[in-house]
């Protein structure tokens, strides 16, 4: 009998320095910030500003930033993307898929990952950017990539990519298991989901039609004139969540980090947000980073120490942070459950 093609899968997460050393980190802020979907400006300027300011400037500082999260196994956010494919190979049949991981930015490429389901002559490719909601940035920079190394192929196999996952079944699922798991105390004041933001601009730009209103109305619901809008998206999957997880809405509360630049970005800033809730007189916060699958810098150093400083300074008494899903076996069912649906 002969043997059938597999499927290929590539999972893509953000990326990673190979290291804490001020080298390997500039290295890693040249590339990410170079991509014209992270920073949208023309080509020129964004070199300057890059090169000239913000890597070289940055990166001491946040190579001190990433020693806080850096383990044995290096950085959390590769080794939980490792354990995330380790476990999926077991749950998909290795007769009909092969599983494989890549960064966006530094290592494994994508270029690495893409290769090794060519070599294996797979027959299929499906592409899952690990980013639950749709941003050009993100998902856009990954599937550009994609497009830009496959098209120099010979022959160009069916690659499919899963834009968005925000509300499947079982991503809000593994959410409220990670959260049980975590505590059982439902006596928070306030309730706090942080999303890393974007500039105003490339909500504007990916606007259907000039539909974007950037403003709470306009992204109350879900509509086929948002549902490419990172904010709108944003503000669905806090609403699906304190649906799921029982939260009172009165108390739930969305937001949006780590700026960058003076340019405005999505609002409510997170920072602005604790500092307001602390002042109404909450002292006791649960907080959530549903735009990260895994653990990294922007959710253990930022949401859960700085964000944490930031809400005691202001009066606050109690901050907790809901570990990301990581490969938590109902994330993994994930996973698995969209690459056979759209197999």
């Amino acid at each position: 009998m002969d043997k059938v093609a597999k499927i290929g899968v590539l999972l893509v997460n953000l990326g990673t320095p190979d290291s804490t050393a001020v080298p390997d980190v500039r290295k890693y802020l040249r590339e990410f910030l170079m991509d014209e979907r992270v920073i949208d400006i023309p080509f020129l300027s964004r070199w300057f500003l890059v090169n000239g300011i913000i890597a070289p400037f940055r990166s001491p500082k946040s190579a001190a930033e990433y020693r806080k999260v850096w383990t044995d196994r290096g950085s959390p956010l590769l080794y939980h993307t490792e354990d995330l494919r380790d476990k999926l190979r077991l749950k998909l049949s290795p007769a009909d898929y092969q599983v494989e991981i890549a960064m966006r930015y530094q290592s494994p490429s994508i270029e690495t990952g893409l290769e090794a389901l060519r070599q294996a002559k797979v027959k299929k490719i499906i592409v899952l950017p690990l980013f639950p909601q749709y941003a050009s940035a993100t998902n856009g920079s990954v599937i550009q990539k994609v497009m830009e190394i496959v098209r120099k192929w010979q022959v160009l196999p069916s690659v499919s990519y899963i834009a968005k996952f925000m509300d499947h079944p079982l991503f809000l699922e593994a959410w409220k298991r990670v959260t049980e798991e975590y505590t059982l105390d439902r006596d928070y004041d306030a309730y706090l989901f942080s999303y890393h933001g974007i500039p105003e601009r490339q909500i504007t730009k990916a606007s259907c039609n000039g539909y974007c209103q950037l403003n709470n109305k306009c992204c109350s619901r879900q509509t086929p004139s948002n549902q490419y809008c990172y904010r709108a998206q944003c503000f669905h999957t806090s609403r699906l969540l304190t649906e799921k997880l029982g939260l009172p809405a009165e108390k739930v509360h969305t937001s949006f980090q780590s700026r960058l630049g003076k340019d405005p970005w999505i609002q409510p800033y997170t920072e602005e947000t604790i500092k307001t809730l602390a002042a109404s007189g909450a002292k006791k916060v649960l907080a959530f980073s549903p735009a990260f699958v895994a653990d990294c810098l922007e959710t253990t150093v930022e949401v859960g120490e700085e964000y944490k400083e930031v809400f005691e300074e202001a009066g606050g008494k109690q901050w907790d942070l809901v570990p990301c899903l990581n490969s938590h076996e109902v994330w993994v069912d994930c996973v698995k459950a969209l690459v056979e649906e759209n197999s």
